[in-house]
């Protein structure tokens, strides 16, 4: 059994990764579309603006284009001069104006996106008559080689387009061709923040589905532990009334016979002996059934007869009693709330008390004080033992159906667990309370409350 609800649960929560997983990666497919999405709407209002960034303004690149074939022309004339074209370009003198006029037409274009941008020189490569290409300059786009803008860096950044330049002219042995590329690169600020917004229902949605499998996965799985905690109750409790119903049947077997014999029967005394044992066995067998029935009701179904009652007779009537069915066990009294009456089931609340000093010899107890006192209308009763007593971890299950302390994985106690439970029930059923102080090896104290009248 243990190992099938393993199984299960590990089952279970292998589906529920999976659907997880399968959660999660729906959600990232979403969110990848929608940055794609957005990235095209900024490339589309950007083309919008301008197909050709020189048309910003014609005369700084009219002087762009000056200087790339000025260079060219040195380049051919004196192929030295190589290694200083790519500075010569980068530190060209209009960027800072060609920087502040392409931000303005955004902002102006673009006013609900804030944009950083950088044009960024890939390729320099002259035609020389029938000669092969010359790539004097050809780099993967990188932040160093920036024309204009100011992006500090294209981690963050995206693709806007490429733009491609010609330029003609003539040395005096050859003509040439040059072809330029830039590429125009565009960080949006706060761009995850409005991708996260365009998918607020998708998250939602997708959190509110993740949350729901998971409470329904703790529901199932705290159900599935109980289930199994209540027949591993039930298969206990079938087992412990079996010994306790079978002590008193053997001793009323062997009783009766024992009575079949003439000589016992002519013998008064141990005719008496008998047949008080036979008495005995047979009230112990009514209180186990009677316990058992008792405690298959419900809180709401203990119906209480209750009547007026001095509450200093009415504890020591119950410690009198007890004191002869335990004559080994020494009980104190401190009672400090004299002539005080109280409302109550007599018979249920004897019960209830009398539970909870047995459950004290049970437990190997050899002195046991009660104390009363009376605060704020609530009568109290405190009843302390030397015994064994209670781990504190066991506290909260005292009060349980069919629970009984164990010592190791042994109950070395008989009984049904059904006591504690039932006195619960008892005092509950008076509107009151108890609570238990106890550690283990140093006794227990239960406190007793119900209302005074």
């Amino acid at each position: 059994m243990k190992k099938k609800i393993n199984l299960l649960i590990l089952f279970s929560i292998v589906v529920l990764i999976a659907l997880s997983a399968m959660q999660f990666y729906l959600v990232k497919t979403t969110y990848d579309y929608k940055v794609a999405q957005f990235r095209a709407e900024v490339k589309t209002k950007i083309a919008d603006i301008t197909n050709d960034y020189s048309d910003i303004d014609s005369t700084i690149f009219n002087k762009k284009d000056l200087l790339y074939r000025e260079l060219a022309m040195n380049y051919i004339l004196d192929p030295k001069t190589r290694n200083r074209i790519k500075n010569t370009i980068l530190q060209n003198q209009f960027k800072k104006e060609l920087t502040h006029k392409l931000q303005l037409k955004f902002e102006q274009e673009i006013p609900d996106l804030q944009l950083d941008f950088a044009i960024v020189l890939n390729k320099f490569v002259l035609y020389n008559n029938a000669k092969a290409a010359d790539t004097i300059f050809a780099e993967k786009p990188i932040i160093g080689n920036k024309l204009y803008g100011d992006l500090a860096s294209l981690d963050d950044a995206f693709l806007v387009r490429n733009y491609v330049g010609t330029t003609s002219g003539n040395t005096l042995n050859s003509d040439f061709k040059l072809l330029t590329e830039d590429a125009l690169y565009v960080s949006v600020a706060n761009w995850e923040t409005i991708i996260l917004r365009r998918m607020a229902m998708i998250l939602c949605f997708a959190i509110l589905s993740i949350l729901t499998l998971i409470t329904l996965f703790v529901i199932a799985i705290k159900a599935l532990i109980k289930q199994k905690k209540v027949s591993d109750i039930k298969t206990d409790f079938i087992n412990n009334i079996t010994h306790e119903l079978k002590t008193p049947l053997a001793t009323l077997a062997i009783s009766t016979k024992i009575l079949e014999r003439k000589d016992i029967r002519d013998n008064e005394k141990h005719f008496d002996n008998l047949v008080a044992t036979i008495s005995r066995q047979n009230n112990r067998l009514q209180q186990l059934i009677d316990q058992v029935l008792n405690n298959s009701l419900e809180d709401s179904e203990i119906e209480l007869q209750k009547e007026k009652i001095n509450s200093e007779i009415f504890l020591n009537s119950i410690i009198n009693d007890f004191k002869i069915s335990n004559p080994s066990i020494v009980i104190s009294t401190e009672f400090k709330s004299i002539e005080t009456s109280l409302f109550l089931d007599k018979f249920h609340l004897t019960t209830a008390i009398q539970n909870v000093l047995e459950n004290a010899v049970k437990y190997g107890c050899n002195h046991i004080n009660i104390r009363t006192s009376l605060v704020n209308n609530q009568f109290n009763i405190s009843i302390q033992d030397d015994g064994i007593g209670i781990s504190k971890s066991k506290h909260s299950l005292l009060f349980d159906k069919f629970y009984r302390v164990e010592q190791g994985n042994l109950h070395n106690t008989k009984g049904l667990g059904l006591g504690l439970f039932y006195v619960n029930q008892i005092i509950e059923a008076h509107q009151g309370t108890i609570a238990v102080i106890s550690d283990l090896g140093k006794g227990a104290v239960f406190n007793i409350s119900i209302p005074s009248v």
